[in-house]
């Protein structure tokens, strides 16, 4: 079983109210071998949102080193943190030994992400999603 980023089934969830459709991934998930989940909702954040950078990496978040912070400088590191964990409940509560997950994003990235400069700049690293996936042993790739 996979675990997705939801914004790839159509569904408008990205923080500007907008999805990422792949219809590979929506054909997984309408086949039942995989499951969505979209970890910013997961963690009260609202669609649409303000985006938000980490100010460092999310493995940096998840040890309480870096923070998840809007542009507009709000603190969402905790929304950005219950989410990640309510997506790992789902991934092991379905079974799920990979996701695939949104490229860039703060919560979903794999390998880079922005660098909470809010200039488009990418990093290494990923986001807090993907880096509590991994710590799980779950294998993750992005799209």
């Amino acid at each position: 079983m996979i675990i997705v980023s939801k914004c790839f089934t159509g569904e408008c969830c990205r923080y500007d109210g907008r999805s990422n459709y792949d219809p590979e991934i929506a054909a997984l998930v309408e086949r039942g071998e995989a499951t969505a989940v979209c970890p910013e909702q997961l963690g009260g954040l609202p669609t649409p949102r303000t985006p938000a950078e980490l100010t460092g990496s999310g493995e940096l978040v998840l040890c309480g080193l870096a923070s998840a912070v809007t542009r507009d400088g709000r603190d969402v590191t905790e929304h950005f943190i219950s989410g990640a964990e309510e997506a790992l409940r789902t991934a092991v509560s379905h079974g799920c030994t990979r996701a695939i997950l949104k490229a860039k994003s703060p919560s979903c990235g794999v390998g880079l992400i922005y660098d909470g400069s809010f200039s488009s700049s990418l990093v290494p690293g990923d986001g807090v999603t993907a880096a509590l996936f991994k710590r799980a042993g779950i294998e993750v790739e992005s799209r």
